[in-house]
């Protein structure tokens, strides 16, 4: 028997129909045209999974800047259920952090679960996501409507601005200034 041919592709103008499919099918909220025309722009943060040369998989994400720190968001990550426990989702988690690795200043990843997804919570616990936060009423058209936040800290973010100029605040020693 041949082994199988797992590969990520890239998002393009003439497969995105097949990603909208494909997260039609896997995800129970739909996502509207302008996550599609960012997806098409986001390069290596969006990709395809392939099974035997056909999409079976996703992942998509986005660069956060929000508070203070700089966070890869996992909008959808993604597989159809005959082809889960195959290392498709390990082959697209394992590119994100390897996509956060390469570029060095990132804080951490996060991304929302429904709160009784509890397989994608263990899958994403393998990786050292921990759950940071309860959202409730975070879905609108779906019950539980509520997701868990999963983050992977990949460095603690800085707590010390820099003054006007330039300087950074004296830090508390003990005693022996």
């Amino acid at each position: 028997m041949t082994r199988a041919k797992i590969e990520l592709g890239d998002v393009t103008p003439h497969n995105i129909k097949q990603l909208k499919k494909l997260n039609t099918v896997v995800f129970p909220v739909s996502y509207n045209d302008k996550f599609y025309k960012d997806v098409l722009e986001a390069g290596e943060l969006a990709k395809l999974a392939y099974y035997n040369d056909i999409v079976v998989g996703a992942v998509c994400c986005r660069i956060d800047t929000s508070d203070n720190s700089r966070r890869l968001y996992i909008m959808t990550l993604g597989c159809l259920y005959p082809y889960r426990r195959l290392g498709i989702g390990t082959l697209m988690v394992e590119h994100v952090l390897k996509y956060v690795e390469q570029d060095g200043n990132f804080d951490s990843i996060f991304l929302h679960v429904q709160v009784n997804n509890e397989g994608a919570i263990d899958f994403y616990k393998k990786f050292g996501f921990e759950i940071v936060e309860t959202k409730e009423h975070y879905y609108k058209r779906i019950e539980p409507a509520d997701a868990h936040v999963l983050q992977k800290t990949i460095r603690e973010p800085q707590t010390t601005a820099p003054l006007v100029n330039g300087s950074v605040p004296h830090a508390k020693t003990n005693g022996h200034d």
